[in-house]
């Protein structure tokens, strides 16, 4: 049985828990939210701000730690990778990001297709099942290295014997290369995106990481980081690479100059989008939205003006127990729906933000617990350890997470606590965080698949039969 099969047999299942009430103590005015939990029904933004604004913030993990173990149970998720940055050198300059660098500036570098070659060959080496790749957006680079990056790996990893899964690419890079190659049109901008996600598809492109999202808020993108694709730009890439069946996971960049309401508003407008995808994959037994206000403007979130929305007539669909169930292999197979989302807290340090504090820990288990409550149409919540932590990632898995990412090795884009480059975990250490924290670890492939490893060869890997 796979882990999606084993997800959608726990979330189809009658929640019959003795504890359907808060404790006495707990803050009164979550008890409507926890009913709604309960019973899976959607939360609305503003139960998203009263989840923000309670100093209970134990009941609110709680609630998100219920619906963690509705959908996964005790099972918590990790993967063997390998990052490759193939250049910090970048045309943008957003104001929270330390790891830009100009052209010919101190620090930059573009990878050649020797280093990629050697990169892969130790990736295939440690038995890794995913390579993740993601850049800045070089100046210079013609749109054909792109491809050729992406062929580069797919050749080294099948010459070693290896199905490398290559994630690829943010909607920003996407954009980018749209551009590069001249078929990024405003009067049809689709068009250009479709055709370069095509080009990198059949390469061997396998999905897309869910970076560059950072806040859906106009406000925010031109203060933090103006002239990155807007909310709109960015979920058009991704309901492109839905259409064409690639699966594509989303991040939030939170803790900077955003407010908690412009969070809340970012995360609906992923469900909103998630809902599309699903219901295009084939979902049965949704039923058509009902407008909420916005509490900034007024307007409704239905409303065609709504970022990311294209009217009031887009279908709701959950993956808790009183939602629709899509058999797991359906999923499996047709690719196209965001499989996670990713909470990021901005870390200021180095970055043309530094004067700002940043988020605190407790502000971090609360953001994520929150994600989980609010995108009941995801099927996973990572707890990125490598911005997290490990110690705070196991927390979180008591909070709504039930994915830690994976081994790593290489990370160039943030640096926690003044860490390098390297930074690495090993199968065994991030087997043991997931166990002490009093959950069972499962190898994973990208696609949320369980790995099997040759017990005579811990390199060699397989996806599971069903």
């Amino acid at each position: 049985m796979s882990i999606l099969e084993v997800s959608a047999t726990i979330r189809t299942a009658p929640d019959d828990r003795s504890d359907t009430e808060l404790p006495s103590g707990a803050d009164p005015t979550l008890r409507p939210l926890f009913a709604k939990v309960v019973r899976g029904e959607r939360l609305t933004i503003e139960d998203g701000l009263t989840l923000y604004s309670t100093p209970d913030l134990w009941s609110v993990c709680a609630m998100a730690d219920r619906v963690r173990r509705r959908l996964h149970g005790l099972a918590t998720y990790y993967n063997i990778n390998r990052h490759l940055n193939y250049s910090n050198v970048c045309a943008l300059s957003c104001k929270f990001c330390e790891f830009y660098r100009k052209e010919g500036g101190e620090g930059a570098y573009t990878r050649d297709m020797a280093y990629v070659r050697d990169e892969t060959a130790r990736a295939v080496e440690a038995g890794a099942t995913e390579m993740h790749c993601v850049g800045g957006l070089h100046p210079k680079l013609p749109f054909e290295y792109y491809p050729e990056l992406i062929r580069t790996i797919r050749a080294t990893a099948t010459s070693r014997g290896s199905d490398l899964h290559i994630k690829a690419f943010t909607a920003v890079e996407i954009v980018h290369l749209a551009r590069v190659a001249r078929v990024f049109k405003q009067s049809d901008r689709v068009a250009g995106i479709r055709w370069v996600l095509e080009q990198l598809r059949e390469s061997g492109l396998g999905s897309l990481p869910g970076g560059g999202a950072e806040v859906f808020d106009d406000r925010v993108h031109d203060e933090a980081y103006k002239g990155k694709i807007r909310s709109d730009v960015w979920l058009d890439v991704h309901r492109v690479a839905h259409d064409i069946g690639l699966n594509t996971n989303a991040t939030m960049l939170y803790g900077h100059i955003e407010s908690r309401h412009d969070r809340l508003v970012h995360l609906d407008m992923l469900r909103r989008a998630q809902d599309r995808a699903l219901v295009r994959l084939g979902y049965e037994g949704v039923e058509p939205n009902r407008a909420e206000p916005r509490a900034d403007t007024g307007a409704e979130v239905g409303h065609p003006g709504y970022a990311g929305d294209e009217g009031n007539d887009v279908p709701t669909v959950t993956l808790t127990r009183e939602g629709v169930a899509l058999p797991a292999p359906r999923m499996n197979k047709r690719g196209g729906y965001y499989q996670t989302i990713i909470p990021l807290p901005f870390f200021p340090d180095g970055s043309e933000l530094e004067h700002l504090p940043g988020p605190t820990g407790l502000e971090n288990l609360r953001t994520l617990a929150i994600a989980r409550l609010m995108l009941d149409n995801f099927p996973h919540v990572k707890a990125f350890w490598i911005m997290q932590t490990l110690p705070m990632a196991q927390l979180m898995l008591h909070c709504g997470a039930d994915d830690l990412d994976g081994t790593v090795v290489w990370y160039d884009i943030t640096k926690v606590g003044g860490a390098s480059t390297h930074q690495e975990v090993s199968v065994r250490t991030l087997k043991k965080t997931i166990r002490d924290a009093g959950f069972i670890p499962v190898e994973r492939d990208t696609l949320y698949r369980r790995i099997e490893r040759d017990a005579r060869d811990g390199k060699a890997w397989r996806v599971a039969t069903e």
